[in-house]
């Protein structure tokens, strides 16, 4: 390919809104990287008041909200500067991966204001007088569990929402907190037109028009039939009324929502044909991302604003089950999934508290010895989602002290890995390998422990922001299956999921000393069931 034909190549687009920040990730038809950007909150956006991405609420440390408007400006300065540079006019799809769970209140306005975008003003100065919530309660949020308690009572119970819905009735899902808005807020409720999830907002922007919302993003909602793909009225009638026509369509799988808005043409130099594919949530895109898609040996491990653990399924394990999460996947599949709330900020917090770089905390790490001489910490610094802890709190066991500088970083980094792999095993089949992505992944000594902890060789690849390139990755497969020309998901992935930027291999003593009976594992094990017992959560 000359340089004159590679520059006019055409592209496929992923857009990743998560917690933190805004990526743009545009791949070529060859699978090499055309652009990579990215956009934090914090520091592009300050007038907002955002930390770490959201609105902390002093009074009510439970209470988490994102902003909708710093989103829809965060998605235009990226547009601005992708049009600048001449990419927007090689791209022929777009798909938009974002975090899960979050709820966007807008009213029946909402559906018109889309057909009729203006190409003068900012964007969210047109967003604005359609939006029936100022803000919108994400993932982090956990003050619904007065909201979870009656839906499980009307549903049966924790195993039976799991069982219909994928999971347990949990405080940030779209369930609860709809729920919530309803009963404190019945007249804006009343006035709500439209309930979008975040990944099916940012699609609608994008189109021009109210975006369905697929079963990666549509089963993380407690509202969903899993087994036939569809919203569940029994669901539906336990969260609040008149809640279907509030809902966009659910598609199982990938679908192509329609040609981009001419908004975004005219203003950004868009390709006017190119295809929009229905937005998805972080977790199922990173899945795609890291090549894991339809392959049910590995598991992935995401070390984020969150931990997550997750791994592909066909099929919906049997079995009962009250923690953890089936979500869709792009092919129809499922994704199980894990979700530690206490990632990369309570690991942050530690590192800050001593002073240190992230090299040093790695440097620390891999210098310290495997099970930390029988000192651990239990770190739930925030309310945990795994396990479920709604009054949080750091506990130390085994005589580590809090000004221990060297084992506090290693203690919360072994915590993080045993809680990860004590609760896989209700997940199905240990993985033969992990996927590690996201931040942490470029951290050597948290490689090492996953990978001891474990017990299997632990793997990064060369782009982090597996979300984002899982996007890229859906845009593309929608266009060539469009065009007649269709490629399965491990040839689209393979040249990116590998050859693998890094391995790293478990070291055999460490392992047993981990996974020996009365090891390290079965101690935290033991220490974080006392600390649920005496919280009252066990």
């Amino acid at each position: 390919m000359t340089p004159s034909s590679r520059s006019a190549a055409p592209l496929f687009l992923g857009l990743d809104l998560s917690t933190q920040s805004l990526t743009a990730l545009a791949l070529d038809e060859g699978g090499e990287v055309a652009c990579h950007r990215s956009i934090n909150f914090d520091q592009g956006f300050p007038s907002y008041g955002t930390q770490g991405g959201v609105i902390l609420d002093p009074a009510d440390p439970t209470r988490i909200h994102g902003d909708p408007l710093l989103w829809v400006e965060a998605l235009e300065e990226m547009m601005r500067g992708l049009g600048r540079e001449g990419l927007l006019s090689r791209v022929r799809a777009v798909a938009v991966s974002a975090q899960q769970h979050g709820t966007v209140y807008l009213k029946p306005s909402f559906a018109e204001t889309l057909l009729s975008l203006a190409g003068k003003g900012p964007l969210k100065e047109q967003m604005a007088p359609t939006l029936a919530r100022r803000t919108a309660p994400v993932w982090m949020d956990s003050s619904t569990t007065k909201e979870c308690g009656e839906i499980s009572e009307a549903l049966g119970g924790d195993a039976a929402v799991a069982a219909l819905t994928g999971s347990r009735a949990t405080e940030r899902f779209a369930a609860p907190q709809i729920r919530r808005f309803f009963l404190t807020h019945p007249r804006e409720y009343g006035e709500t037109g439209h309930i979008a999830l975040v990944s099916s907002f940012i699609t609608s922007l994008l189109a021009g028009r109210i975006a369905p919302v697929d079963g990666g993003d549509g089963f993380g909602t407690n509202l969903a039939d899993i087994s036939r793909g569809e919203w569940s009225p029994a669901a539906l009638d336990a969260t609040a009324p008149g809640l279907l026509k509030r809902l966009p369509p659910l598609v199982p799988r990938d679908a192509v929502v329609g040609p981009v808005a001419p908004f975004w043409t005219e203003r950004f130099g868009f390709y006017p044909e190119a295809l929009v594919v229905t937005g998805s949530g972080d977790n199922p895109c990173s899945l795609v991302g890291l090549g894991l898609l339809e392959n049910e040996h590995p598991g992935g491990i995401s070390l984020g604003t969150s931990d997550t653990f997750f791994a592909y399924r066909r099929k919906i394990p049997s079995g009962e089950r009250t923690e953890g999460h089936l979500f869709g996947t792009a092919d129809g599949g499922f994704m199980a999934l894990l979700c530690f709330k206490n990632g990369s900020l309570t690991r942050q917090h530690v590192r800050d508290t001593f002073g240190l770089t992230w090299e040093d905390f790695s440097d620390l790490l891999l210098a310290t010895p495997p099970g930390n001489d029988g000192k651990g910490m239990i770190p739930w610094r925030w309310p945990e989602i795994t396990p479920r802890v709604l009054r949080p709190g750091v506990r130390y066991f085994g005589g580590l002290a809090p000004d221990d500088r060297a084992g506090c970083v290693r203690g919360v980094a072994e915590a993080q890995a045993c809680a990860l792999r004590l609760h896989a095993q209700g997940m199905g089949p240990l993985p033969e390998s992990l996927l590690v992505t996201a931040g942490g992944s470029e951290n050597a000594g948290l490689l090492q422990i996953l990978a001891d902890v474990f017990g299997v060789p632990v793997r990064t690849i060369a782009i982090r922001d597996s979300a984002a390139l899982g996007a890229a990755l859906r845009a593309a497969h929608l266009f060539l299956k469009d065009q007649g020309t269709p490629r399965s998901w491990k040839d689209l992935a393979s040249p990116l999921a590998g050859p693998f930027s890094s391995e790293v291999r478990p070291r055999p003593h460490a392992s047993e000393l981990y996974t020996r009976p009365g090891g390290f594992l079965e101690l935290y094990g033991r220490e974080e069931r006392r600390a649920l017992e005496a919280l009252g959560e066990a």
